[in-house]
């Protein structure tokens, strides 16, 4: 005869194998990171392959960078996809005010970025550091601007999981769409963290 924990003991398992091995977000999100990543390593041959044939340009090139912009914009990110993982390891303890917190601070320092940025551009072009001064920052303006385009992307997709974490649509069941916004955010964070070593201190 079977006792009455024979059920749940043989249960448990397959419920944690499921949790263990689901894909974190959705494949939508998986199929334009892919996509995002393809578009980037495209952008870095071409930065390879510009630096190849202009290694002078590429060797002087960061000394008229702001190497404190290009800092304070990797601590803002990596703060702000810091918050993200609060923001998803909060929704799964169903604690989604804690939640709803942790992303409005991820989207408030994701927010510092273009800002920084913008000042930034502003002193560059005080300083005749153009599209015009050289291959080196003809690049350096594509990919950091590209990657600037996507964390708006990035910046409305937290602004629209912080919406419905406020509203309670997301749970310790249901979480997939705060979850994509986390990981997508997280990828912003990665490419950026190739991008600053590249233009702001390599040479």
């Amino acid at each position: 005869m079977t006792t009455p924990l024979t059920e749940p003991i043989y249960a448990q398992p397959s419920a944690s194998v499921d949790d263990h091995n689901r894909v974190p977000g959705n494949s939508g999100i998986w199929v334009g990171i892919f996509c995002v990543l393809v578009e980037f390593f495209l952008l870095f041959i071409v930065y390879f392959v510009a630096k190849a044939h202009h290694p002078e340009a590429f060797q002087t090139g960061p000394d008229k960078l702001v190497t404190l912009a290009g800092v304070t914009i990797t601590l803002l990110l990596l703060t702000s996809g810091y918050c993200m993982v609060k923001a998803v390891e909060s929704i799964r303890k169903d604690a989604a005010t804690r939640a709803f917190r942790w992303v409005i601070l991820a989207f408030i320092l994701g927010c510092g970025y273009p800002l920084v940025k913008y000042f930034e551009i502003q002193w560059n072009m005080a300083h005749g550091v153009d599209t015009k001064a050289g291959i080196f920052y003809t690049v350096y303006y594509y990919l950091t601007l590209n990657h600037l385009v996507h964390v708006f992307w990035g910046l409305l997709g937290l602004g629209w999981v912080a919406v419905r974490t406020h509203r309670g649509i997301y749970t310790s069941k249901d979480y997939s769409g705060l979850e994509a916004a986390a990981v997508y955010w997280h990828t912003t964070d990665v490419i950026w963290l190739a991008i600053f070593p590249f233009f702001y201190i390599l040479r």
